[in-house]
């Protein structure tokens, strides 16, 4: 199932391609199995059908799927996606590990940190150096909160 998040500052075409990719990378879209036509996923999606084209046109672009022309689109060869995507990850992660070095970053801080966004358990980081910051009221004449605190009014001068 493909779950969209509205809040999500990302078009709905890209979350429905990042979503199909998921599908795909997990094995819940086979390879060389058909794809969900254009039309259905638009209506089981509520969303206008060229949103769907749009995302598999993304999708063919990258190398997940691929079209024939008069029967639709098919899964692409998943070994080869998956060899593409560890390298992208590679990349990204020879990026992050040059970024690292350059804030003086040690290597076993590195290693512990890629180990727990891996797990699941991103570090909590500590700043011990950085003084707590104390918040000092604002006056904003022109914002007033009703008794409740429930409802937020702006007042125009």
């Amino acid at each position: 199932m493909i779950l969209l998040d509205l809040k999500d500052s990302r078009p709905i075409y890209e979350q429905v391609a990042e979503r199909l990719q998921e599908l795909m990378m997990l094995g819940i879209l086979e390879e060389d199995s058909q794809m969900p036509s254009v039309r259905s996923l638009a209506m089981e999606l509520s969303i206008n059908p060229n949103t769907i084209q749009r995302a598999y046109g993304e999708l063919e672009r990258r190398g997940y799927t691929y079209s024939i022309k008069g029967r639709g689109s098919f899964v692409g060869s998943i070994r080869k996606l998956r060899q593409a995507r560890k390298e992208e990850m590679e990349k990204k992660l020879g990026g992050l590990a040059k970024e690292a070095k350059t804030i003086g970053m040690m290597r076993d801080e590195f290693v512990t940190a890629a180990g727990q966004a891996y797990d699941g358990h991103p570090r909590e980081i500590e700043d011990r150096e950085k003084e707590p910051v104390q918040e000092e009221p604002v006056n904003m004449p022109f914002i007033s909160r009703q008794e409740s605190g429930e409802a937020l009014r702006v007042e125009s001068e």
